[in-house]
């Protein structure tokens, strides 16, 4: 299982606080140290859907004014590959290259447990 996101994001803290209590292993994947690439992002893209993984409530996607532009699917993954934090948080890849996004503990119950 690996996590991606950022450690100072509260939803991230949940899902790896949530993984340690219930002794699931994990790797971390921080964007600020460790960037996610194009590539990545259309596997996740294969199995969720856009609005899933787009983040454009963020603080980025207004900073960079990214509503005026008014981008397609291909514009999107290309900003999100550029600036990992228009990437949903937390991203977990699980089991045979599963996606999901956010945290949810009644979710990470029946899905992780």
């Amino acid at each position: 299982m690996t996590i991606y996101g950022i450690k100072t994001c509260s939803t991230v803290g949940k899902a790896r606080k949530f993984m340690k209590d219930n002794d699931i292993a994990f790797d971390f994947v921080d964007y600020k140290v460790e960037s996610v690439d194009e590539t990545k992002i259309r596997e996740w893209l294969k199995q969720i859907d856009m609005s899933v993984l787009f983040n454009t409530r963020g603080t980025k996607y207004r900073d960079l004014k990214l509503k005026e532009l008014d981008l397609d699917d291909e514009g999107k993954i290309a900003w999100m590959a550029k600036e990992n934090y228009l990437l949903k948080r937390p991203v977990i890849e699980y089991g045979d290259g599963k996606v999901h996004v956010a945290y949810d503990e009644e979710v990470y119950k029946k899905t992780f447990l």
